[in-house]
């Protein structure tokens, strides 16, 4: 098995990145899913390479929205580089939740480049120049979502930009389904009440 990833060239704009070891051009990768939840599922190259063409363009854009797109290729690829290094980890059929939660942490790392933090110690506050506050562009809802706090900004996110709910929604958030239900929930309605004040 490789002790290093594939060779990555992450692309933005929606083509599929391509990753090979031999820097030959890459054979058609398996479905991710077709071997999810089977015992025994190698998290070789092949897998791995699987991995990227599946989840790279989800990934970049996830970074991009919270980072800058200035920032979004390098994050991305330290986001794979990561899932290479703890393949082993990453569970068979909730590889993008995965994926969206240890970007969570390189975004979180990369704001506070100039002071080094633990990934288990990064505090869960933004920064006051939060990207992904500027990424929105209606006035109001960038008001409003900036008076949330940041649990509640990105639970909102996470389910309006990233389509995510239920389990999926929880293995990013780091919970339960009933936890992640929840936190939805309440994201929500502290959102109807925000948008009632600034209408009010």
């Amino acid at each position: 098995m490789p002790s290093h990833p594939p060779h990555l060239d992450v692309v933005p704009d929606g083509r599929e990145p391509v990753g090979d070891p031999d820097g030959a051009a890459p054979a058609a990768p398996a479905p991710l899913g077709a071997s999810a939840g089977q015992p025994g599922t190698a998290h070789d190259a092949a897998w791995y390479d699987a991995l990227v063409r599946a989840h790279a363009t989800a990934v970049h854009r996830y970074v991009a929205r919270r980072a800058g797109g200035s920032e979004a290729e390098d994050l991305t690829a330290d986001v794979l580089t990561v899932a290479w290094r703890r393949r082993d980890d990453v569970p068979d059929g909730a590889e993008l939740p995965w994926l969206y939660r240890t970007a969570g942490y390189v975004v979180a790392n990369h704001r506070r480049k100039g002071r080094p933090v633990p990934v288990a110690e990064v505090p869960d506050e933004p920064d006051a120049d939060d990207p992904a506050l500027l990424a929105v562009r209606d006035d109001t809802v960038r008001t409003v979502l900036a008076g949330l706090s940041a649990r509640d900004r990105e639970v909102l996110l996470l389910h309006a930009w990233e389509g995510l709910t239920g389990d999926a929604l929880a293995a990013v958030l780091g919970t339960g389904r009933g936890g992640a239900d929840a936190a939805l929930s309440r994201a929500r309605s502290r959102l109807r009440a925000a948008f009632a004040a600034v209408d009010a």
